[in-house]
C-alpha cells in the first residue's frame, strides 16, 4: 500500500528541543512543521540540562574572552569563525530568551546571577532556579512555539529517512506517525534531532537519543564532520540509573571538590586547574580514580551544604532518590556520554553539503566546539544558531516555494530502516561503553567494529548502527588523543590539529573528504 502524502509549504523542522523550537520561531512569515518524537519538553537534551547557559553578560567580561576561553578547551580544532559568532550572539540571545519568559536568576540590581564553571575565566553562565536552566529555557520556547500562528506541531512524529529529488537535493522525509507511514514533501528540511548518547550504556541524556539525524543524513548522502568526538560529562552520579542523572559542572564552579573514599582531592594530579579543568580532563580523572583509586565522589558539603535543595533542587532530588544526603554525604561519579561534538557538516548558517538540507544544535557540527565543548555553550549554541537558521531556512524556502512540485512518482526514497530489538541495542550499548568511551585503543576499536559487523548482520541499516560506526570508524582512523577522543595506545597529541570530514560511499564505506567550506 502506497504511504500517505503530505506537502508542506515551509521549512520542515526534524527535532523539536530548544534548536528545533529556536528554528521554528524564526521561520515566520513562512510556516513551520515541526516534527516532535515525543510530547514537547520530554525526552530531549535541551530539557535536561543543568547549569545553565554560558554568555558574555557581565562588565568584566567580553565575547572575545568567551571565545578565547572556548578556543582553548576545543583543543586546537575549533572553527574560529564559528566560535566567535556563537559568543558574539551570546548576550543578545540570553536577553531575548530572558524577554521570552525564561526565569534567569538575577541579583537585586537586576543583574544576571553568574556561575563559574570548568575552563570559564571568570563566572558568565547564566542560570535559572539554581539548576533549571534547560527545563525553565524550553518551558518558555515551547509556550513561544505553541502560541506561534506559522508553527504547526506533531507530536508522537519520528523521522526515519530523507527524501530526495536528486542525488544533491532533499525535499523531505518519511515520518512514523500514530501507526501510519507518511512522506512528508517540504521545500527546506532542517535536522534538528539532537546527540547520540543513547548509544552508550551510560549516558545523561534521554535514552531514546541515538544519533539517527546524523545518520539519516549521512544515508542521504551529506558529509559528516568529527564524528569521533563524543564529550563525557565527568559527574554523572554513579547508582546505575539509565539515563545517569547529572550532577552539574556549576557544583565545581561554587567550590565542590572531587576526592577519593579517602578524602584524597586526586584531579589535581591531573592539571593544575584541578576540578576546573577541562571537562575531557576531569572525566579522565574521574575514570581513572574509578578504575585504581577506590572510586570518585564529589564533596558538596562544604561549598553547598544545607543549601542544597535550593540552590541545586534537581541534583539535591536525585541523590535523596538515591538515598544520598549531598548535604552530608559525598556524592559517588562517574564520566557518562553526555555530548557530541561531532555530526552533520555544516556551516554557521546551518548549511549542510546537500542542497535544501539544513543541520542545527547537537546533530550539526559546525567546528564551533572544536575537540572538546566548553561548558553551558550547548544550550547557547541550540538558541544562537537556531535564530540564525530559522532566518536562513525561511529565506531558502521562500526562494523555492515558486518552483517547488514534488513528484512522488520520481522522487528517491530512503530506505526504511529495521528496529534493534532491545538486546541487540543493549549489545550495541554495551560495546560502546566498553570500547568507544572514554578512554580508547586499537583492539577495543576493532572489537566493537566487529560487533557493529555482527548486528549488521541482522539489522542493516539501522540508524544507531550507522551512528556507532561513524563514531567507531573515525575514532579508530584518528591515532592521536586530542581533546575527548583519548587513545591511550596514541597518547601524544599532534602538533597541527585537523577535523575529520568524511562522506559515506554506496558501498557502505567510509571515504575522507578534503577540507573545503561548506557553501
Amino acid at each position: 500500500m502506497a504511504n500517505e502524502v503530505h506537502i508542506h509549504n515551509g521549512p520542515l523542522i526534524i527535532g523539536a528541543g530548544l534548536a528545533g523550537l529556536s528554528v521554528a520561531l524564526n521561520t515566520a512569515p513562512q510556516p513551520a512543521l515541526v516534527l516532535a518524537p515525543v510530547e514537547l519538553g520530554a525526552a530531549c537534551s535541551s530539557a535536561w540540562a543543568q547549569g545553565g547557559i554560558a554568555a558574555a553578560l557581565s562588565a568584566q567580561d567580553s565575547p572575545e574572552a568567551h571565545a578565547q576561553d572556548t578556543l582553548a578547551a576545543g583543543a586546537g580544532i575549533n572553527d574560529p569563525a564559528a566560535t566567535h559568532a556563537l559568543t558574539e550572539m551570546g548576550p543578545g540571545v540570553v536577553h531575548r530568551l530572558n524577554d521570552l519568559g525564561a526565569p534567569f536568576d538575577h541579583n537585586a540590581d537586576g543583574s544576571y546571577v553568574l556561575n563559574r564553571e570548568a575552563a570559564h575565566g571568570l563566572a558568565r553562565v547564566a542560570r535559572v532556579g539554581g539548576d533549571l536552566a534547560g527545563k525553565k529555557i524550553l518551558e518558555a520556547v515551547v509556550a513561544a512555539a505553541k502560541a506561534a500562528p506559522h508553527i504547526d506541531i506533531w507530536e508522537g512524529a519520528v523521522a526515519t529517512g530523507l527524501i530526495k529529488s536528486d542525488v544533491e537535493t532533499v525535499i523531505g522525509a518519511v515520518v512514523e506517525r500514530g501507526g501510519r507511514t507518511i512522506e512528508v514533501y517540504a521545500p527546506v528540511v532542517v535536522l534538528a534531532s539532537g546527540g547520540s548518547g543513547g548509544l552508550y550504556a551510560v549516558t545523561t541524556n534521554p535514552a531514546n537519543l541515538r544519533g539517527e539525524g546524523m545518520a539519516m543524513a549521512a544515508l542521504a548522502g551529506a558529509e559528516i564532520a568529527d564524528p569521533e568526538f563524543v564529550q563525557f560529562h565527568p559527574t554523572a552520579i554513579n547508582i546505575g540509573a539509565d539515563p545517569a542523572p547529572l550532577a552539574t559542572e556549576a557544583l565545581r564552579g561554587e567550590g565542590a571538590t572531587l576526592i577519593t573514599k579517602d578524602g584524597y582531592r586526586f584531579a589535581f594530579d591531573d592539571h593544575g586547574d584541578g576540578e576546573l579543568a577541562p571537562r575531557d580532563i576531569v572525566a579522565r580523572a574521574v575514570h581513572r580514580a574509578n578504575t585504581t583509586l577506590g572510586g570518585a565522589y564529589l564533596d558538596c558539603r562544604t561549598a553547598i551544604g544545607a543549601h542544597f535543595p535550593h540552590e541545586f533542587p534537581t541534583v539535591f532530588a536525585s541523590c535523596m532518590a538515591a538515598g544520598i544526603d549531598p548535604r552530608v554525604q559525598p556524592i559517588p561519579v562517574a564520566p557518562a556520554a553526555h555530548y557530541h561534538m561531532g555530526g552533520i557538516r555544516t556551516n554557521i548558517d546551518g548549511h549542510t553539503s546537500l542542497r535544501n538540507l539544513f543541520a542545527v544544535g547537537e546533530c550539526a557540527s559546525t567546528g564551533v566546539h572544536g575537540a572538546n565543548r566548553l561548558a553551558s555553550n550547548s544550550l547557547l549554541e541550540a538558541a544562537a544558531f537556531g535564530e540564525r537558521v530559522g532566518q536562513k531556512a525561511s529565506r531558502a524556502a521562500a526562494r523555492e516555494m515558486p518552483r517547488f512540485a514534488p513528484d512522488p512518482a520520481t522522487i528517491l526514497r530512503p530506505a526504511q530502516p529495521p528496529r534493534l530489538t532491545p538486546e541487540a541495542l543493549k549489545r550495541l550499548r554495551d560495546a560502546m561503553q566498553a570500547h568507544a568511551a572514554v578512554i580508547r585503543d586499537e583492539a577495543g576499536l576493532k572489537t566493537l567494529l566487529q560487533t557493529l559487523d555482527a548486528l549488521e548482520a541482522t539489522f542493516k541499516g539501522a540508524l544507531p548502527l550507522v551512528a556507532a560506526r561513524l563514531i567507531a570508524q573515525c575514532a579508530l582512523q584518528r591515532r592521536e588523543s586530542r581533546g575527548s577522543h583519548y587513545r591511550k595506545d596514541h597518547p601524544e597529541t599532534a602538533t597541527e590539529g585537523q577535523r575529520t570530514f568524511i562522506r559515506l560511499t554506496e558501498t557502505g564505506l567510509m571515504q575522507m573528504e578534503t577540507q573545503k567550506e561548506v557553501a
